[in-house]
């Protein structure tokens, strides 16, 4: 007869992100360089920049979807500074950047470099905090 022993594990047991250290640390100094990236391109759009109106000019829906997207980005660059907002910063931010790609690839013109450098970024950051996701709706349920 076959004996199994089943050991519990903790949630303070196991880690939030795997990998260990340097995977925590690559995590955060991504979610610190997008935040800044976010804020900067965020906070143009919010102040009015010529650069940024005539973008969403030649977008086409209106001015107000630059308030929006903007809003969008400094509140999502916020939040993937805090330890317990940062999947829903990077959540927010997916399909804002999925859009911004589109736009470039479709609308606009000009390079979606800049745009799915950032979608991968928010891609990742999700990613990695997946399971800060899973117990947030595990709790709801």
């Amino acid at each position: 007869m076959t004996t199994l022993s089943s050991t519990s594990i903790t949630a303070s047991q196991t880690p939030a992100i795997p990998g260990g250290r340097v995977a925590l640390v690559a995590l955060w100094l991504t979610q610190i360089a997008l935040s800044a990236m976010f804020v900067f391109v965020g906070g143009l759009k919010l102040t009015g920049a010529p650069e940024m109106v005539a973008l969403f000019d030649a977008i086409g829906i209106g001015q107000w979807f630059r308030y929006v997207t903007g809003s969008i980005e400094v509140v999502s660059a916020v939040a993937l500074l805090v330890p317990a907002w940062a999947a829903f910063g990077a959540l927010l931010l997916i399909p804002t950047m999925i859009g911004a790609v589109v736009t470039h690839l479709f609308i606009v013109g000009g390079s979606a470099v800049p745009a799915t450098v950032l979608l991968i970024g928010s891609l990742a950051i999700a990613w990695a905090r997946r399971d800060q996701l899973a117990s947030v709706l595990s709790r709801r349920s």
